[in-house]
């Protein structure tokens, strides 16, 4: 998973976008209890800790379930990638919203497209960077995206 490979620090900027929303969401209330679990304290008392607090418990979690390490990761590309993210999507001519896409359905872009689209992103942001949205992106919409795990820029070396 790809969660497990990330530094402590993006954790702990995925976690702090992650409790930064308000919106209480399906995962809000997962991440709550696997939390309380992993203390053995009750969800309820785990709900009123402050939104730091609640990132550095996520954090230290052992075990995420795969939907919620998605989750955060989107929430961590949303709040530290977005120039990336839409430079990305304007190259391939995806509409979007400072970088999130606002059409429901995405019609998968042409091979040549994405290959473009990624050596832009790789020429102008860090390599770690580029490879960790690349597999956010293949991860979360495997049919759109199902080129990106074949290209070397998606391979991090370290994220």
């Amino acid at each position: 998973m790809l969660w497990k490979h990330l530094s402590v620090d993006r954790r702990r900027q995925a976690a702090e976008a992650f409790w930064g929303d308000t919106a209480v969401t399906a995962e809000h209330a997962e991440a709550l209890s696997a939390i309380a679990k992993h203390l053995k304290f009750r969800p309820k008392s785990v709900a009123v800790l402050p939104a730091p607090r609640k990132a550095q418990y996520l954090v230290a979690l052992p075990v995420i379930t795969e939907s919620l390490a998605l989750r955060l990761l989107i929430y961590y590309h949303i709040g530290q990638q977005r120039p990336m993210m839409a430079a990305f999507l304007d190259v391939l001519g995806i509409a979007h919203d400072n970088g999130l896409i606002s059409d429901e359905t995405v019609v998968p872009p042409e091979a040549d497209k994405i290959r473009s689209a990624v050596q832009k992103i790789a020429g102008s942001f860090p390599a770690t960077d580029v490879a960790l949205y690349l597999s956010t992106l293949s991860w979360q919409d495997t049919e759109t995206w199902a080129l990106l795990p074949t290209l070397p820029e998606t391979n991090p070396t370290q994220t």
